[in-house]
């Protein structure tokens, strides 16, 4: 049980496709012995997609974790004050998102949620999801690599030939990139091939 007695936010954001991946991160964490709180977006609070309904994602991380998804900034303003976590998580973190936390954006729960975690000065893990992170979110990605506290789960290009900005984190590594976050140490390596 490497995760026990660890509290976890797990925020998601709207890259749809790979929601379900994130599902079964939390799955093993919880299984691991995590105490996970989920965290939405706007858009995976709201939005229907060829990937699934709002409500069947937020079901399955009701009957995962056991709580009700945080959805509004007020709900996760506290989790600074209350220093309610011993790590964060967004996966997946869209480029829209990214590109907001690298500028000081905190316009949604996520990005609410992050503001309020890293005050307390703890990891902050990020698994992109993102078609520009080799174009208009490079440096945004550049940026956020290199702040204290904040880590990033081993990703790799998505699809080079048809796709050739486009990066996604190995999700499957999130927990490892946790255990190394939570001892201040980043995973490594982070660009891993396909």
């Amino acid at each position: 049980m490497r995760f026990k007695d660890k509290k976890i936010g797990f925020a998601l954001t709207g890259s749809h496709c790979t929601l379900d991946q994130a599902m079964q991160v939390i799955q093993k964490l919880v299984d691991e012995g995590a105490d996970i709180t989920p965290i939405i977006s706007y858009s995976v609070d709201q939005m229907d997609t060829r990937f699934g309904k709002a409500e069947y994602w937020k079901s399955r991380l009701r009957t995962i974790t056991g709580k009700e998804p945080l959805r509004t900034i007020p709900e996760v303003e506290p989790i600074g004050p209350n220093n309610l976590f011993d790590c964060l998580i967004i996966a997946p973190c869209t480029g829209n998102s990214l590109a907001k936390l690298a500028n000081g954006i905190t316009d949604t729960p996520v990005l609410m949620a992050a503001k309020a975690h890293l005050r307390n000065l703890k990891p902050l893990v990020i698994a992109i999801s993102t078609n520009d992170g080799l174009g208009l979110n490079a440096k945004n990605l550049g940026l956020l690599s290199s702040i204290k506290h904040i880590y990033l789960v081993p990703y790799r290009q998505d699809d080079p030939i048809k796709k050739p900005n486009s990066l996604v984190a190995h999700m499957e590594m999130i927990p490892e990139t946790v255990l190394k976050a939570c001892e201040g140490r980043q995973i490594q390596p982070i660009l891993v091939e396909t």
